[in-house]
């Protein structure tokens, strides 16, 4: 009788819980959509994407991941996301569709770059004091590269870890940076960086790009997140030189 009695309570709680799971609605959460995404996407674009979506869906729950787009790639293939957000990433076996340009831009502090300045040569940004950010990533090996291929040697004063601090170096004027456009667009609007045209040298050309399995057709959810963040990224505004 004493080992019933100690059951009496916890069976209680149990039928309570029970009690209380079948009177909560099943559509309090109508399914999930995970996603991986590069840092820089993170930052300066899903934030309003996801406040729009979850407006539109509030059922809807959103699980992301960050990572370099390599690391996205390797999330979406383990099926750890349904959905990949990176730049210009292809692989066999996923499907890419690519929503707009992103390329790296030359930007500086604009009250220091009038528009008469603002056409240069690869061998004056060299001269320059040069910002650059995340070593060994691809925007990293992007600008790096384009000095290299020029045989200059650029004039990197900093190295710093992610785009937003580079952001902030460039705002106090310590020098110039390639940095993706997504992220400084706004800036460029607002004219508090101005987009410096390097006049002899290649565009630094970036895709904004989603990437699901081929073999694992997309769920409703993450349709509807796919409708959202194309309307979204068509109203990042687009830099505009001089």
């Amino acid at each position: 009788m004493a080992g019933l009695e100690s059951l009496e309570v916890p069976l209680r709680l149990l039928l309570v819980l029970d009690e209380i799971l079948h009177r909560v609605p099943r559509c309090v959460r109508s399914g999930a959509v995970r996603i991986a995404a590069a840092l820089s996407i993170c930052t300066y674009l899903l934030p309003d994407v996801l406040k729009r979506f979850q407006a539109a869906h509030p059922r809807v729950m959103i699980a992301v991941r960050s990572g370099h787009s390599k690391e996205v790639l390797d999330m979406v293939l383990r099926g750890d996301a349904e959905i990949g957000l990176a730049r210009s990433l292809h692989h066999p076996a996923v499907q890419t569709l690519s929503l707009r340009d992103d390329p790296l831009i030359l930007v500086g502090l604009a009250k220091a770059w009038p528009r008469a300045r603002r056409r240069v040569r690869l061998d004056d940004v060299a001269d320059c004091p040069l910002i650059l950010f995340d070593r060994g990533s691809s925007d990293w090996t992007l600008s790096h590269g384009l000095f290299r291929r020029a045989g200059l040697v650029p004039n990197v004063v900093l190295e710093v870890e992610t785009i937003e601090t580079a952001k902030k170096m460039v705002e106090r004027g310590i020098g110039l940076a390639f940095l993706p456009l997504l992220a400084v667009a706004r800036e460029i609007a607002r004219k508090v960086f101005a987009a410096i045209e390097v006049v002899d040298a290649e565009p630094l050309s970036r895709s904004l790009d989603v990437i699901h399995p081929r073999q694992r057709p997309l769920g409703a959810e993450a349709l509807a997140l796919l409708r959202v963040l194309r309307a979204a990224v068509g109203e990042v505004p687009r830099a505009r030189r001089g």
